[in-house]
């Protein structure tokens, strides 16, 4: 009796012991299994998060080029370059090519006709030609204030008016820029196809360069007018710039503003890095055509209004065109 009282005693001893033991053991077992499930968790969520921000392609129901896309990181880089670069650099194409030639009109003055007007006018543009240009410019232009607004606006209009205003002009620089921009791919294509024939580069167009156009009213440069064909040196760096950077913003702006492309957002951002891009360099050219055009050269803004140029004006400018139409005899005055 007294050996089963003591066994009793300790297996009621005993018992809580392993008991709490135990659930102590179950305890520890599951707080470890609880901190592997969360650094499991963690590390999923980790490893989520990476795939996300590098632009890893997902599952997703929705169909389309790269909907299983969250994050696209080409769309960040573009941004940034967009506005840390490109930005700067289209303020600076519009206001230091037209301050530069602010400061080199007041310094040198125009480019005045060395023999005065003759009292001629000889006939330099058909009105087709005409209509060619002045459709192309007018499109052009409405195409760089569009976008000059749509790049620049928001850091120099945006601060100083309402917001109902500059909502007001940014939507109809937006709605501006795409509808006119067929106008000047139409315009472009033509003013291409009939001018080219007439901007080959030759060897008179070096000396041109050198002289900077015999526009240099002072020092070794002054009194220089170098040879030139029916266009000038500049003239024809003008035509083939436009020719080539308007292909790249035409292409570019297609990509751009056409829904049913459906194209990845690679393409896409870089179509707008290409279209800003040419847009610098197109406005920069299309300052220093106009400045030229019409402030430096007396005589030379005639031509594109009424298709006729004064007869000094052609031998002082274009002097191997003008040799040229008077031997063959196509030399037409206006009446």
């Amino acid at each position: 009796m007294l050996l089963k009282s003591l066994r009793g005693l300790f297996a009621l001893l005993v018992l809580p012991f392993v008991l709490t033991m135990g659930l102590g053991l179950s305890t520890s077992a599951l707080a470890v299994d609880d901190q592997t499930s969360q650094q499991m968790a963690n590390s999923s969520e980790v490893d989520l998060w990476h795939a996300v921000k590098t632009g890893d392609s997902g599952y997703t129901t929705k169909k389309g080029v790269e909907s299983g896309v969250l994050i696209n990181v080409s769309a960040i880089e573009a941004t940034e370059i967009k506005n840390q670069y490109l930005t700067p650099a289209m303020g600076l194409a519009v206001l230091g090519v037209f301050g530069a030639f602010i400061v080199f009109y007041f310094v040198n003055g125009p480019s005045k006709l060395s023999k005065g007007y003759s009292g001629k006018m000889v006939l330099r543009w058909s009105k087709a030609d005409l209509w060619i240009h002045w459709v192309l410019a007018i499109s052009c232009l409405g195409l760089i204030l569009t976008g000059i607004n749509i790049m620049l606006g928001k850091h120099i209009l945006e601060p100083y008016v309402g917001e109902g205003m500059w909502a007001g002009l940014i939507y109809a620089s937006k709605f501006i820029h795409d509808y006119v921009g067929p106008v000047f791919i139409i315009s472009w294509i033509l003013c291409v196809v009939k001018w080219m024939p007439l901007q080959t580069f030759k060897m008179y167009d070096l000396k041109w360069f050198l002289v900077v156009g015999g526009y240099i009213n002072f020092g070794p440069f002054k009194g220089k007018h170098p040879d030139s064909g029916f266009a000038n040196a500049g003239e024809k760096m003008w035509f083939w710039t436009l020719t080539l950077f308007g292909l790249f913003i035409s292409v570019s702006g297609m990509m751009l503003v056409l829904p049913g492309l459906d194209l990845p957002r690679e393409a896409s951002f870089a179509a707008l890095l290409i279209h800003a891009i040419s847009a610098i360099i197109i406005i920069a050219f299309t300052i220093v055509h106009i400045w030229m055009a019409t402030v430096l050269s007396e005589g030379g803004m005639e031509c594109m209004k009424s298709g006729y140029c004064d007869e000094n004006w052609a031998v002082q400018h274009h002097n191997l065109w003008y040799d040229e139409i008077k031997a063959n005899g196509t030399l037409e005055y206006k009446d």
